[in-house]
């Protein structure tokens, strides 16, 4: 056994009340409440407490008991003074009461003192003091010496099972406390992460997508201030209007596809890119053990197909385009290919659909995934790997 097992108090949460059942601690108080009673009534029939001895012993085991609530309090503070003067003050009284002729109080005094001691103090406190008050109730006790000897042993091992009992209860509530508290971590950190998330999806689908729509409607409003014949300038206005107004659609589009995915309403990642693959004219092709993905990677796979398709409408018209979506075992890989090659690197990588692929490329990061954008033999390619 250790140096700090010996000076060490037991722990708080073995020394309260916390994690006691209710059963348990009516018992106790019932408990409490016929041994004091017993007290009283051994005291008040002992023929030494007489008139104001009656008074006198009554006072005294009032005032023991009183003592004895302390010695509990200041246990549970971890006093260790405080609680040795509260235990000498009541070996103290077990003398009194012993020399007056009560023998009922102080033989439950020194028995409950050396259990007490023992289950609520340190070690290196709790065994003179159980020693003491055994040794003084096997000093004046009528019992032959076996019996004495058996006793004082039960007694003594009676408050050290009584101290396992509480110190397994106290880790149990610590480790209660422990799980609760890391719970609660783990709470704030998904909210945490929750709310990245939708911050992310906002900027993603609203911030872009109304900045565009502001340069558009800028264009038109410089338009209008400084055209000279509007009706020469209809078309040019009218082209910006239209634009402008392409984009709200995707934006608003956007924005109920990032709410239906943030509510996990999302359909499944493969129709997503069938229906694409029929809009957009290209072929799409999967390899791999299908199976759902977490919201996610799901979520990005969506975005960056989206975005990839949409820079080829605008900067590749007419190119064939392939979509290949590869399932690993311990991740997730999108290509848009292409196959003409006419789109810029440039240009594919930093516009389109309001995202742009340089977001798409954090969002994956994110994820600890990759995207890689560029020009290969074939055309321009998009290549997308998400983790599982």
């Amino acid at each position: 056994m250790s140096l700090t097992s010996w000076t060490s108090w037991p722990l708080r949460e073995a020394l309260s009340r916390e994690g006691i059942s209710d059963a348990r601690l009516w018992i106790g108080r019932a408990v409490r409440v016929l041994l004091l009673s017993g007290v009283l009534w051994g005291t008040l029939a002992e023929p030494a407490f007489r008139g104001w001895g009656l008074l006198a012993g009554s006072a005294g085991v009032v005032l023991s008991a009183v003592a004895f609530k302390n010695f509990f309090r200041t246990t549970r503070q971890q006093r260790l003074w405080p609680s040795i003067g509260l235990f000498a003050l009541l070996e103290a009284a077990a003398f009194a009461f012993h020399a007056s002729g009560a023998r009922v109080p102080a033989v439950v005094l020194w028995c409950g003192c050396a259990i007490a001691s023992m289950e609520r103090l340190p070690l290196c406190a709790a065994l003179p003091c159980s020693a003491v008050a055994l040794g003084a109730y096997a000093a004046v006790t009528d019992d032959n010496w076996v019996t004495t000897a058996a006793t004082t042993v039960g007694l003594g091992l009676a408050g050290y099972v009584l101290r396992l009992d509480a110190e397994a209860r106290g880790n149990s509530q610590r480790l209660l406390a422990q799980e609760r508290a890391a719970r609660k971590a783990e709470a704030e950190t998904a909210a945490f992460a929750e709310r990245g998330r939708i911050a992310r999806e906002i900027h993603d689908v609203l911030a872009h997508s109304l900045s565009a729509q502001l340069v558009h409607l800028e264009a038109a409003r410089l338009l209008i201030l400084q055209s000279t014949d509007l009706e020469a300038d209809r078309d040019q206005i009218l082209e910006r209007v239209v634009a402008c107004r392409g984009m709200a659609r995707e934006g608003l589009d956007g924005t109920r596809e990032a709410l239906s995915a943030l509510r996990g309403e999302m359909i499944p990642v493969e129709d997503l890119l069938h229906r694409l693959a029929a809009t957009e004219g290209a072929r799409l092709d999967v390899s791999g053990e299908r199976r759902a993905l977490p919201a996610e990677a799901g979520l990005t796979v969506r975005r960056v197909a989206q975005e990839a398709l949409t820079n080829v409408r605008k900067h590749a018209p007419g190119a064939r385009v392939s979509v290949r979506l590869e399932y690993a075992d311990d991740n997730v890989g999108l290509v848009v290919r292409d196959s003409d090659g006419r789109g810029k690197p440039g240009e594919l990588a930093k516009s389109g659909s309001g995202y742009g692929l340089l977001g798409m490329r954090e969002r994956a990061e994110l994820l600890g995934g990759t995207l890689e954008s560029g020009s290969d033999e074939e055309g321009f390619v998009v290549r997308l790997r998400v983790p599982l």
